[in-house]
């Protein structure tokens, strides 16, 4: 049977309440919930928004700030940029995509790793660094794959955006472009 998605609200006073629990939780909570893949759900206890992408942001914020950020400046900025831009929604799906065939990738290291050192192993980062070394041409041939997955993602999302463009513009008549229903603008069908 599915395990329900946990409510928790967020009360003005900024405290999360775990409907589950019936408790208060901190945000290192939220994390640990996060980590140990528990579906969840933060409302806004007064108005009943959503606020879980703020939340779960909060929390990105906070490991950003202490520790070895993930992100660089330079590609937070470019981020940014894609904000209120064209393809502000296809840069997240393939943001998305990526973070997925990363998953993935890590996934099977994990399984590698496991069989090579038994089911109750440790992962600490010198461990990884001892495996990674021992996989070193695998773990090439995986993030090729990675690579090559990404770009073709990137590909698709171009040609999807070619075939968007060209189905807003082929009905209006511009100068050196064939028109619309005419072979050389891509139309299939024969006229007899």
């Amino acid at each position: 049977m599915a395990e329900q998605v946990r409510i928790i609200k967020k009360y003005p006073n900024r405290r999360l309440y775990d409907t589950s629990s019936s408790g208060y939780i901190t945000l290192a909570d939220v994390k640990q919930m996060v980590l140990k893949h528990v579906e969840f759900q933060v409302i806004d206890a007064k108005t009943g928004d959503d606020l879980t992408r703020a939340i779960l942001l909060q929390i990105i914020l906070e490991e950003e700030s202490s520790g070895v950020p993930m992100f660089s400046s330079d590609m937070l900025a470019e981020m940014i940029r894609f904000y209120g831009h064209a393809l502000q929604g296809i840069m997240g799906g393939y943001i998305e995509k990526n973070i997925k065939s990363f998953v993935d990738i890590q996934d099977k290291l994990q399984e590698q790793a496991r069989q090579v050192y038994g089911e109750k192993m440790m992962l600490t980062p010198d461990l990884w660094r001892q495996f990674l070394q021992m996989q070193t041409p695998a773990l090439q041939g995986m993030m090729g794959k990675y690579l090559e997955q990404s770009a073709n993602v990137f590909l698709e999302m171009q040609q999807q955006m070619q075939k968007q463009a060209r189905g807003m513009f082929t009905s209006f008549p511009f100068p050196g472009f064939p028109p619309a229903g005419t072979p050389e603008a891509g139309d299939a069908t024969e006229k007899k």
